[in-house]
C-alpha cells in the first residue's frame, strides 16, 4: 500500500514505516583483533587490560578500552593512522557499547587501503 502524499514531499510505504531490529550491544572484539598478525602489528595488554594494537611501523594504532578511554565519555575503541609530511593522517572512535562487528568492518576497510613500500 503507498499512501500518496497531500502537496509537496514524499511517498512511503506501511511496510517501510514498521519498525526495525538493529544490532545492539558490543558483541565479540575478538573479531576485531583476529585480524591482526604479530608478523605486522605489536599487541599490548596493559594493566587495565586495554588493548592495544600498533604497526611496526608505528603509523596505525588502535585501542580497545572495555571500561571506556580514560579522560573521555565512554570511547571503546580509537583508531587512528599517522600522517605525513604532505597528508595529515586521520582518526577514528567508537564508545564501549559499538558492535564489534561494526569496528572490525572499519578496521578491515583501513588495513585492506595500507600497502608496503
Amino acid at each position: 500500500m503507498t499512501v500518496a502524499p497531500a502537496g509537496p514531499g514524499f511517498s512511503t510505504t506501511v511496510e517501510a514505516l514498521r519498525p526495525r531490529q538493529w544490532q545492539l550491544g558490543p558483541g565479540q572484539p575478538t573479531l576485531v583483533m583476529d585480524q591482526f598478525s604479530a608478523e605486522d602489528f605489536h599487541l599490548i595488554v596493559d594493566d587495565r587490560a586495554d588493548v592495544h594494537v600498533s604497526s611496526k611501523d608505528g603509523r596505525f594504532y588502535l585501542g580497545w578500552f572495555p571500561h571506556g578511554r580514560p579522560g573521555t565519555d565512554g570511547e571503546g575503541w580509537k583508531i587512528a593512522v599517522t600522517g605525513t609530511a604532505r597528508v595529515r593522517g586521520y582518526h577514528l572512535s567508537f564508545d564501549t557499547e559499538t558492535p564489534a562487528d561494526i569496528v572490525a568492518a572499519a578496521v578491515a576497510r583501513v588495513l585492506e587501503t595500507s600497502r608496503r613500500l
